[in-house]
């Protein structure tokens, strides 16, 4: 999945926000949410705003069931 880093500040840890559209059931219009995931990030490379790539693992912990893929090492 592709997302925006939104927060970078724990150890090894990265917040990213995925965002989807679909189209509304009823309204027809389309929506868009967003959900967020925190992803291992064992070179703590990721900076806010930018664009990475994540995939699921085996879980890191609690919360860290996703690790960063590409776009940790500086493309802002």
């Amino acid at each position: 999945m592709e997302g925006v880093v939104v927060s970078a500040k724990q150890n090894k840890t990265a917040i990213v926000r995925v965002e989807r559209t679909f189209t509304h059931p009823v309204m027809k219009k389309i929506v868009r949410r967003s959900k967020k995931y925190h992803a291992h990030d064992e070179a703590n490379a990721a900076v806010e705003g930018q664009t990475v790539t994540i995939q699921e693992c085996v879980p890191h912990s609690k919360l860290k069931r996703w690790e960063l893929v590409t776009g940790g090492e500086g493309d802002a």
